[in-house]
């Protein structure tokens, strides 16, 4: 349940807005650059609810999930006590353990109304899925890297077409997206201004920070 990209609007269908998800697969430091909100949280609580009526006079339904915030590493000052998704996968709603007991990393945006929305697209996962290093690099090394763009590779032949991209190959290589370089690499920006893959979450040296592309 990783990624970004968009919602396509299909069809009305009676009280409800129908509609699909379309992703692409998002490296985790690209959803973090991506996301206004990126917390550790457990979800305490669910509750269906209707957050007001759409343009036909239809009410609009969500999901409403209570967390508890473990530690913010993106997103506004005070605690996320609430995340709101679609009521059903075929609406991009995302499904949740709301028993309290499983912990996740959640990505997602503010809409007008500063209230936090998830769907399928966004990047959520289970606390105890991410690497060591992915887990230190929530914060201060991932935002060091979101003036570079991770560019995936989804198929053969693929390439970067600026400097400060780094190409993303664990689909071609391993065939996952959770692969060694979603794991272990972050995309850093180089004193030059190029940007590449850095294995790790310590501070770069500084001879990889000094290397110039030729």
């Amino acid at each position: 349940m990783s990624v970004v990209v968009g919602l396509l609007l299909l069809f009305l269908s009676g009280s409800e807005l129908t509609e699909a998800c379309s992703c692409s697969p998002e490296h985790p430091q690209q959803a973090y650059c991506n996301a206004d909100v990126v917390i550790r949280a457990k979800v305490v609580g669910r509750k269906e609810v209707v957050t007001g009526n759409d343009a036909y006079g239809y009410p609009i339904k969500m999901i409403r999930y209570d967390v508890k915030q473990i530690k913010m590493f993106k997103g506004p000052e005070g605690e996320i006590e609430t995340v709101f998704t679609g009521p059903s996968s075929a609406l991009c709603g995302v499904s949740l353990e709301s028993n309290g007991k499983q912990e996740y990393l959640i990505t997602g945006k503010m809409d007008s109304n500063d209230t936090l929305r998830v769907n399928l697209c966004d990047y959520i996962e289970s606390w105890e899925s991410l690497s060591l290093t992915q887990k230190k690099c929530l914060g201060e090394r991932y935002q060091m890297g979101c003036d570079c763009k991770v560019v995936q590779c989804s198929s053969i032949p693929c390439s970067i077409s600026e400097p400060t991209e780094c190409l993303w190959t664990d689909w071609i290589v391993e065939g996952t997206v959770q692969g060694t370089q979603a794991q272990l690499y972050t995309c850093v920006k180089r004193n030059d201004s190029s940007c590449a893959w850095y294995r790790g979450s310590a501070p770069p040296k500084k001879d990889f920070m000094d290397i110039e592309d030729p």
